[in-house]
């Protein structure tokens, strides 16, 4: 990550507070958390996102306007994968108020219980408008409950307990919760090697595997050579909201991902 080097004197014109009649500035490290605390925080919020949707946290480079926005925000939301974020707003900004929301997001119960957290934090913050934020994350919720039952029963129908997939780690939350059957899960690509390959290739032979599950931002290109070498279908999914046409926001990016493992496995039955 290429380094920032900002005086002390220039940091302290970049903190503006927010005006009390004015949105909350909120500074989210990703799509996700963009996503969320804008469902939240309706008008009373503005948010700046971080790290685009198609970039993986970890290895993203900040730029001079994501310096900017930090030094401007009174709250700022991360994942705790972003070894960058809190040494930053050490430096830049140690007077906002900061959470971090650890943990997978691509289930239905995940996405509820940060947006939760969320709500709680704004309510800290904008007391009078607390019971607004409580009410649009249980919106929230309900739509999200809505829609698990609705894929949860196009699983069943499809059986996809018996179809078995090798899946890549940052998305075995979501294809547990899915109902696949896995196998095994595999790495980063970056941090996996051919003996990793041949020992995958077995056990997915072995269990007569038919689903490659790959994640967009983790690389694709081992789990496309993985289905490959098993004559499986690659199926690319996403962690990240707007990545994939269709995917615009947290629940479009859930059904995305579903219809996206339903095709494939309705493709293995023709």
């Amino acid at each position: 990550m290429r380094r920032l080097v900002v005086s002390l004197s220039v940091l302290s014109l970049l903190w503006l507070p927010a005006l009390a009649q004015g949105p909350l500035p909120v500074v989210a490290a990703s799509a996700v958390l963009a996503d969320l605390v804008e469902k939240v925080g309706g008008e009373e919020v503005t948010v700046t996102t971080i790290i685009p949707a198609g970039f993986c946290p970890a290895h993203y480079d900040l730029r001079p306007s994501d310096l900017l926005a930090v030094a401007r925000a009174r709250l700022v939301l991360y994942h705790g994968i972003e070894p960058w974020l809190e040494t930053l707003l050490g430096n830049v900004n140690p007077e906002a108020k900061v959470i971090k929301l650890p943990g997978p997001w691509n289930t239905p119960q995940a996405m509820s219980e940060k947006a939760q957290a969320i709500a709680t934090v704004l309510g800290e913050l904008l007391p009078e408008r607390a019971a607004a934020f409580a009410a649009r994350a249980e919106g929230f919720a309900a739509e999200l409950q809505a829609l698990e039952e609705e894929l949860l029963a196009r699983a069943k129908e499809l059986s996809l307990g018996e179809t078995p997939a090798i899946v890549m780690q940052w998305q075995i939350e979501f294809a547990s919760w899915l109902g696949l059957n896995v196998i095994a899960t595999f790495l980063p690509e970056e941090r996996l090697s051919l003996q990793d390959l041949a020992a995958l290739v077995q056990a997915g032979k072995e269990a007569h595997v038919a689903l490659v599950i790959d994640n967009l931002q983790s690389g694709v290109s081992f789990g496309a050579r993985l289905a490959h070498e098993l004559g499986a279908v690659h199926v690319v999914l996403t962690n990240f909201p707007g990545a994939l046409p269709g995917a615009v926001d947290l629940p479009s990016m859930l059904r995305v991902n579903a219809e996206a493992v339903f095709s494939a496995v309705k493709a293995l039955e023709e």
